[in-house]
C-alpha cells in the first residue's frame, strides 16, 4: 500500500505525534522517514492494510496518521509503530518516545524539548509565559494537527505547568 501525503488523510484520521527529545539532522531524517514509509507500506490491522500518512516537521516532530474511515488501527498494530520507531533510535542518537518532554518554541524561534518540572521552572524564572509557542504531543486527530499542534501555553494543556 502506498503511503498516503499526508495533507490527503480526512480531518477525523488518527493521528499519533512523536518528538525527539533533540533535534535530528537531515542525513539522520531521512533515515527515520525511509523507516517510517518502509513500514507504513506494509501497515496493517487485522490483515486489512492502513491507509496511512506522515508529517515531519521541526526536524524533530512525527505524526502518523491513519484513515480511520476505512480502517482503524487496533492494538497490534500500533504496538507494530512502537516498536518501529524504538528500532530506529539507537541510530539517530535520540529518542522519539519520551511522552514526558514538553515542547516548546523560544523567541528565537528554536524548539526545546525538557521535563514537565523543568518547563514549570523556566516559567517562574519568567523564560516562558503564557504566550510561549507549545507544541501538543497529545492531539489525536488530523484536524487539531492541522490547526492547534503549535499555540500558546494560556490555551494548551501547558497552562497547568505556569505559575
Amino acid at each position: 500500500m502506498p503511503v498516503i501525503p499526508f495533507a490527503e488523510l480526512p480531518p477525523a484520521s488518527r493521528v499519533w505525534i512523536f518528538g525527539a527529545a533533540a533535534p535530528i539532522d537531515d542525513i539522520d531524517a531521512q533515515r527515520v522517514l525511509a523507516t517510517v514509509d518502509a513500514f507504513l507500506r506494509t501497515w496493517q490491522a487485522h490483515g486489512q492494510p492502513l491507509y496511512a500518512g506522515r508529517d515531519w516537521r521541526d526536524d524533530r516532530f512525527l505524526a502518523v496518521g491513519v484513515d480511520v474511515a476505512r480502517e482503524g488501527a487496533s492494538g497490534c498494530s500500533i504496538d507494530g509503530l512502537f516498536r518501529a520507531l524504538k528500532g530506529i533510535e539507537g541510530g539517530i542518537g535520540t529518542t522519539l518516545l519520551d511522552g514526558a518532554l514538553v515542547y516548546y518554541r523560544d523567541a528565537q524561534g528554536l524548539v526545546h524539548a525538557v521535563s514537565r518540572d523543568d518547563f514549570a521552572q523556566l516559567a517562574r524564572g519568567g523564560h516562558v509565559d503564557l504566550e510561549t509557542p507549545v507544541m501538543d504531543l497529545s492531539i489525536t486527530d488530523r484536524a487539531a494537527y492541522d490547526a492547534t499542534f503549535e499555540r500558546r501555553a494560556a490555551d494548551s494543556w501547558h497552562r497547568s505547568l505556569l505559575p
